[in-house]
């Protein structure tokens, strides 16, 4: 008997395959950790795996009331273990690193992402599944026609590997696309760039207009003499996160 609804304002489509719960969770275990996060537990089909998991300190964050008392009530072992907010708003869950995992909500899935590199300093490796078209994107190199902003944004951070795809009947109720679990390793060396905030104007002016050449697309954010150097002749997507730090230090 279920004791919860499924609420599509907050895109829940909840995992219900045990393998697939397995196979997320032996990917975590590859890595050691000693403090864990689960974004949007929902009615707990990786959490149960997740509170097995022995001598780490865990939390998950659930906005969801009728969830929270779900959990509360199926999964005792994790009182005292929920932040019950929108994890777009909660401070850092942790003093030290920590490692973020979850089936993430789909419509803020690019936004916790954003919340992740908020992060960064206290973030080694991070967990998730999104829809395959999210997934694709954050792993896609350059040259390819997906490669975009959060390509580019998480690929200067983080080792992105794409581990597997999970189609829709793995899940209540089944979402319309097929999903694909990534997962994120904190590159120890970062490319130099000017300033996080020029690389992030940066990367947005020249995929807002990616058909163009990259001279006419970010023509606003150098000095027309600098212009003409050849890397300019591109369009974004094919140029390298490197490439872009690089062009940081001659922005105006």
């Amino acid at each position: 008997m279920q004791e919860y609804t499924l609420k599509k304002s907050l895109g829940q489509h909840f995992l219900k395959d045990e393998n697939i719960c397995k196979r997320i969770t032996d990917s975590l275990l590859n890595h050691p950790f000693h403090q864990l996060i689960e974004v949007g537990p929902g009615a707990g089909a990786l959490t149960k795996y997740l509170l097995r998991i022995k001598n780490i300190d865990f939390k998950a964050v659930e906005l969801d009331d009728e969830k929270v008392l779900f959990l509360e009530k199926n999964y005792p072992d994790i009182k005292g273990k929920i932040i019950h907010q929108s994890v777009l708003e909660m401070e850092v869950p942790f003093e030290n690193d920590f490692v973020v995992i979850g089936n993430f909500p789909y419509n803020i899935s690019s936004q916790i992402l954003f919340k992740i590199l908020e992060w960064k300093q206290n973030v080694p490796l991070a967990i998730g599944m999104f829809q395959k078209e999210v997934a694709q994107r954050i792993a896609a190199k350059s040259g390819s026609k997906v490669y975009g902003i959060l390509s580019v944004l998480v690929q200067a951070y983080y080792e992105v590997e794409y581990l597997f795809d999970v189609s829709p009947e793995n899940f209540n109720p089944p979402p319309k696309v097929m999903s694909g679990v990534i997962q994120l390793i904190k590159k120890e060396n970062t490319p130099a760039m000017c300033s996080e905030r020029k690389f992030f104007v940066l990367i947005k002016t020249a995929f807002n207009q990616r058909r163009k050449m990259l001279r006419n697309a970010v023509k606003s954010l150098f000095e027309e003499s600098f212009l003409q150097d050849e890397i300019f002749t591109k369009r974004a997507e094919q140029l390298s996160v490197e490439d872009f730090a690089k062009l940081t230090f001659k922005m105006k």
